[in-house]
């Protein structure tokens, strides 16, 4: 990777490595990502909100198949779902160009055969940016329907802060051109990934930041002796399949963990990779 395409050490290049997440490589397709802005001093463009255009009242610029209340996932998909997989991967960040941890992801679309699910809660889910400002999701190629080229809904909203409701888009497709709701600006940028597709997107919200509003480390400076005997903090063990109420003292690895909201842990969930949910003692 070559210095024009590198972050930073104060950016989220850094701050990806340490979460173990990857950056995109020959991601094609789409506007830069705004994480490949910052080291140019570029200040980063706000990604734009989005209008169906076919609301059932004018404040309601969501459209009219969102639904509140989805259920927290990162995945939308099973073993058994059909559909071209398809992982979505990026940064929420504000004006400062920083990564904003603990940001709502609510995330809604259309199945393969370009249905919305009303009743239940098929392929609708929220989520909490990390740390490093980072989100995933687990999905599938929204197939498409009559009037619109192919999107994925989202609200995003930093802590305290309004939601921005807006459509990510897909890069070469024939219904770009004809969709009169299609902003170029909100294409992602996109991948082949045997058997499926890697796309990615970075928002930028109107989120004021200065330097003090960089992500503190979660490293401790300290280590333990190794004579301590004292008993790590927190109640039983972290368990996926187990539901957890706010409050709720766990031990993982030997180290104490706060539920910091209610859910029921899944795999990857573990309390130092979660910290939307999990606060360490």
């Amino acid at each position: 990777m070559d210095d024009e395409n590198k972050l930073s050490r104060k950016t989220v290049l850094r701050a990806a490595l340490a979460a173990g997440v990857a950056a995109p490589v020959a991601l094609i397709g789409g506007p830069a990502l705004a994480r490949t802005t910052v080291a140019s001093g570029q200040a980063p463009e706000l990604t734009p909100a989005c209008d169906d255009g076919d609301d059932p009242t004018p404040p309601q610029t969501e459209g009219p198949y969102f639904k509140p209340n989805s259920p927290q996932r990162t995945s939308l998909v099973t073993s058994g779902t059909p559909g071209t997989r398809l992982t979505v991967s990026g940064y929420v960040f504000g004006l400062g160009c920083l990564p904003i941890a603990r940001a709502l992801l609510d995330f809604w679309q259309a199945d393969v055969n370009g249905a919305y699910d009303n009743v239940g809660y098929t392929f609708r889910g929220h989520q909490f940016t990390n740390d490093q400002g980072a989100f995933s999701l687990s999905t599938i190629v929204p197939g498409l329907y009559p009037g619109r080229t192919r999107h994925i809904h989202v609200k995003v909203q930093a802590p305290g802060r309004p939601v921005l409701t807006t459509q990510l888009y897909f890069p070469n497709e024939p219904r770009n051109n004809t969709d009169s709701i299609f902003d170029p600006r909100l294409l992602m940028t996109v991948r082949e990934a045997p058997p499926g597709r890697e796309a990615a997107f970075d928002f930028v919200l109107n989120v004021p930041q200065t330097s003090t509003s960089r992500p503190t480390s979660t490293t401790r400076t300290t280590t333990p002796t190794s004579t301590s005997t004292s008993t790590p903090p927190g109640g039983t063990t972290w368990a996926a399949g187990t539901g957890y109420s706010a409050g709720t003292r766990v031990t993982f690895s030997g180290r104490g963990y706060v539920c910091l909201q209610g859910h029921t842990a899944q795999p990857g969930w573990e309390p130092p990779s979660t910290p939307a949910l999990w606060r360490a003692e």
